[in-house]
């Protein structure tokens, strides 16, 4: 009987969640990190730009319960400016962002002001320094995972995403995990 693998992953910036990508620009994609088993895939991405935990399977029917509604996806978001009570509260009320050409009101989510920054390892390209003004950092958790969401609905209440990661699939945290890193686990335990 085949045996299905799965894997938690740190994606660093600038990598893909995938394993081909087929247009000419050259792109670093997760099968350079580690020599994955054949068939494995992503659930759920997080774009070129965002890193932290990626969930990775043989098993194409995980992939679906992942990904579904009943499944959180929490985020550390490094914004633009010091955000305000007001702004969380609009992000867990729901905001009007763009999606397919249309304007799309996400669910109630939860979100909060964090007031320590977290320690994550230094990003391989610089975001800025304090010269161009103060930053904060939030939390978003969120049950669904419209394209780029997450940094549509900062910028939606006025404090643009400089870094996102993300640190929790439902009951798997990021913990530790170093950019880059590969884990492999028995199952998924959600």
């Amino acid at each position: 009987m085949f045996k299905h693998q799965h894997f938690l992953i740190y994606k660093p910036y600038g990598y893909l969640s995938q394993f081909v990508y087929e247009l000419k620009r050259p792109k670093k994609l997760l099968g350079e990190l580690y020599d994955f088993p054949e068939n494995t895939m992503a659930i759920g991405r997080l774009d070129e730009d965002s890193e932290g935990l990626l969930l990775l399977t043989t098993d194409g029917m995980m992939s679906e319960l992942v990904r579904s509604k009943k499944v959180e996806k929490e985020y550390y978001v490094q914004v633009d400016g010091l955000i305000h009570q007001e702004a969380i509260e609009q992000l867990k009320e729901g905001v009007l962002i763009g999606f397919n050409g249309k304007k799309y009101l996400t669910k109630k989510c939860q979100a909060r002001i964090l007031n320590e920054i977290p320690s994550f390892p230094e990003r391989a390209k610089k975001i800025r320094d304090e010269r161009h003004g103060p930053t904060s950092w939030i939390s978003i958790t969120i049950n669904e995972g419209k394209f780029r969401q997450v940094r549509k609905m900062t910028s939606a209440v006025g404090f643009p995403t400089l870094r996102l990661v993300r640190v929790r699939v439902g009951n798997i945290f990021l913990n530790d995990l170093k950019a880059g890193e590969v884990k492999e686990i028995m199952k998924f335990e959600l």
